[in-house]
């Protein structure tokens, strides 16, 4: 059974040695910083006046969930974790606790915590299939597909005239996350999000 359990921060880790700049430090890149492994998730690169350039990274500790932003020089250089991927099958969620389970082997099932989920948990969707990273053998996050399809069930109606003016509203979907989405959206429409911005990007069919 895969089980992501609090003890695993405690555990010493052997990985394998592989370098990265500091350019190739993009969004879903696995490294290791000071001993555990991240995942980037922005980046930004700033020139200040009389100093050398320096890349503002963004990223999520992969043990703990917390985030954490850091300037780093051209020249520092990281190792990579050495993460594998493994797909899975969203099942529920009871009490923030994120019920997973192997994709062809339901009886394989683990658990993460919301901490870990981060905003992934705003799109966990009943039998929705991802990848599973796992590092030294535990499942430590997932990646949503990118674009995924949601029912509206919330939904203001728009006032006569705004449509033709362009806009958007606020509406919420089938796992109760709130996003902005265009004026013309009405409950039980089926919607396109991307998981990774957020961002309405189209409607699908009428429901």
């Amino acid at each position: 059974m895969w089980y992501y359990h609090k003890g695993l921060k405690e555990r010493s880790f052997i990985y394998k040695t592989m370098a990265l700049g500091v350019n190739e430090l993009k969004p879903k890149t696995y490294f290791i910083y000071e001993g555990q492994p991240f995942v980037v998730i922005e980046t930004h690169h700033l020139k200040m006046q009389q100093r050398r350039p320096t890349v503002q990274v963004r990223m999520r500790n992969l043990l703990n969930g917390k985030l954490l932003e850091r300037n780093f020089a051209q020249s520092d250089v990281f190792e990579a974790a050495d993460v594998e991927r493994k797909k899975v099958k969203f099942l529920y969620n009871h009490r923030e606790q994120y019920w997973f389970s192997h994709e062809t082997d339901p009886s394989q099932r683990f658990q993460l915590l919301s901490e870990i989920l981060g905003d992934s948990t705003k799109f966990l969707k009943a039998n929705t299939v991802m990848d599973a990273i796992t590092f030294e053998g535990n499942v430590i996050s997932i990646e949503l597909p990118v674009k995924m399809e949601f029912k509206v069930t919330e939904a203001p109606p728009a006032i006569r005239g705004d449509t033709a003016q362009g806009g958007v509203k606020q509406i919420t979907i089938e796992t109760g996350a709130n996003i902005n989405a265009p004026l013309f959206i009405e409950p039980g429409d089926t919607i396109i999000i991307n998981t990774q911005t957020g961002e309405y990007v189209e409607r699908g069919n009428k429901g």
